[in-house]
């Protein structure tokens, strides 16, 4: 059991490599999205190139993966009380993943267009 848990820990170690790539990513796309308009739809092109996609793809898998093992640490981190009782894990946790949603849905809207 306990190797198990420690596999799981070291993947989700690993993931925040691609956490940090996409990042970087990120960062680069909006360096060429100010360059120029030709280095910006050179961008646009090699992003539908299906390797583009297939590293996107297991980009976003590993993302995710890190994500929602992050929540779900989160209670164990941080242990809430409201007077001499403890808040539940479950209801921690369904904040975080409560406020995810929010968040997500607020930017969705934002960036297409409201």
């Amino acid at each position: 059991m306990e190797r198990k848990q420690y596999f799981f820990f070291v993947i989700r170690e690993f993931t925040s490599l691609f956490v940090a790539g996409y990042c970087l990513f990120l960062l680069v796309f909006i360096a060429k999205a100010g360059d120029s308009q030709e280095a910006y739809a050179t961008l646009i092109l090699s992003l539908k190139s299906p390797i583009s996609m297939v590293l996107h793809l297991i980009s976003f898998t590993f993302i995710l993966y890190h994500a929602i093992t992050w929540f779900n640490l989160t209670p164990k981190i941080m242990v809430l009380h409201l007077g001499e009782e403890r808040i539940p894990n479950a209801l921690i946790a369904g904040a975080v993943y409560l406020s995810w949603g929010v968040v997500s849905l607020i930017i969705s809207w934002l960036i297409l267009g409201g």
